[in-house]
């Protein structure tokens, strides 16, 4: 069956026909890696339009508010299934059979420690250092403990580093924290399921036994998958462009953090929180919510909306009743999460946010399912990471699994000085 063309007219007289390619969902995709040769590259700050690669992992409709895991719903993923589950249909392409989940699950948990001597590394950190500092900086670290995994043309080895960083991203994670308020490091323990050893990491201490609530552990491990991958953002995108220089997968996965750590990215839940916090009071919502009408006013309600999903943000209904089950099951007399309630009812009600389908997405509701359970908001973004690591992780065995892969080379529109003549020092006036 012959391919699509389209026909690119050029300056000249000249033309190009550029293959149109068709995936099994979503819009059809102008090839126009040719283009080059007629002497034109495209425009796209952003890459709002363009298509950096072929994946086969994730899939969201954000006007149909879809978000597909290897065409599984994210809504029947959260409520049927648990992360570790995600994390094999992520990196392998299929849910795993019994037999290969109780081995996925084994090998996870017994390689949850880390070498002892990183402990080193985070006494180098002052104490009220951002934890995604320390976090960006001991997991690009770990390369040199684990240089037996860093071949990346070598598909065990790229297996073997997978296993590594699922496993001990929550263990870094919680070193970060018990670092930060002073504590000492807590050692995983392999009873525990994964969000249950990460909680215990983060909140038992050396002088009495910690109990995992099952509520805040299964709140936990939805947020874990509600952030598992969300197809090419801002950090998959930077994990994918460092990964293809041969970059080895620590080193890939800390410049996805560092990309994770800017407050347009995985910092909307903490900003969502310190909203809260600007807004104080419930007596004080109809003047912010009056700001946020006001579109002289430069006030945004954070954790409303979301720039992918233009009806709704499908994770959020999960995440919606995890977060009063949770608040039902703490008691929590805290005043911002009766503010958050509050902020809750009026988006679902009033016709301004209702006709604009400014609901609560899932970085509201997460965020105050953490601020709930007593994770500090400098923590949100660590968190994001933890879950984020096997979506990045995926993307990048993805991409060094198909044939005749790239290192990636963006193009640019230059705008500055043509040639000039250089002038000498002792000439200039």
């Amino acid at each position: 069956m012959a391919e699509n063309i389209a026909k690119l007219e050029l300056p000249g007289n000249d033309s190009i026909d550029l293959p149109i390619k068709k995936g099994t969902a979503g819009f059809d995709v102008i090839d126009i890696s040719k283009l080059g040769s007629k002497g034109h590259f495209t425009f796209d700050p952003g890459f709002l339009a363009t298509a950096s690669c072929e994946s086969a992992i994730t899939y969201i409709d954000g006007a149909q508010g879809i978000l597909l895991h290897r065409g599984y719903p994210i809504g029947e993923l959260a409520v049927d299934s648990d992360y570790l589950d995600l994390c094999y249909l992520l990196l392998y392409g299929e849910l795993p059979n019994k037999a290969q989940y109780d081995t996925f699950v084994h090998t996870v948990k017994n390689h949850t420690m880390v070498n002892e001597q990183l402990a080193a590394f985070f006494r180098g950190f002052r104490r009220d250092a951002h934890p995604m500092a320390m976090l960006c900086g001991v997991t690009g670290a770990l390369s040199a403990f684990y240089q037996d995994s860093l071949d990346v043309n070598d598909e065990r080895h790229r297996e073997i580093a997978a296993f590594r960083l699922v496993s001990k991203m929550p263990t870094i994670a919680a070193m970060c924290y018990k670092y930060s308020i002073g504590q000492p490091f807590v050692y995983p323990r392999n009873d525990l399921s994964y969000a249950g050893n990460f909680l215990s990491m983060m909140f038992a201490v050396p002088c009495e036994e910690y109990k995992v609530n099952p509520i805040v552990e299964r709140a936990m491990d939805r947020i874990f998958i509600l952030h598992a991958d969300h197809e090419q953002n801002a950090s998959t995108s930077t994990v994918r462009l460092a990964g293809s220089s041969g970059a080895n997968p620590f080193a890939c996965i800390a410049a996805g953090i560092a990309s994770l750590w800017g407050p347009a990215h995985g910092g909307a839940n903490e900003a969502c929180l310190n909203m809260l916090e600007e807004i104080g009071s419930v007596d004080r919502i109809p003047e912010f919510i009056a700001r946020a009408k006001d579109k002289e006013d430069p006030f945004r309600l954070m954790g409303f909306g979301h720039r992918v999903y233009k009806n709704f943000d499908p994770r959020a209904k999960v995440m919606r009743e995890t977060c009063h089950e949770v608040l039902a099951e703490l008691n929590v007399n805290d005043p911002l999460l009766d503010v958050a309630m509050e902020l809750e009812r009026i988006a679902l009600e009033d016709e301004y946010f209702v006709s604009k389908k400014l609901y609560p997405n899932v970085d509201f509701y997460s965020g105050i399912i953490m601020k709930a359970i007593g994770i500090p908001t400098s923590m949100f973004t660590v968190l994001f990471a933890l879950a984020r690591t096997v979506g990045w992780i995926a993307h990048w065995k993805e991409m060094l699994d198909q044939p005749g892969h790239k290192i990636s080379r963006p193009r640019q529109l230059y705008t500055g000085d043509a040639e000039r003549s250089f002038v000498a020092k002792d000439k200039r006036g």
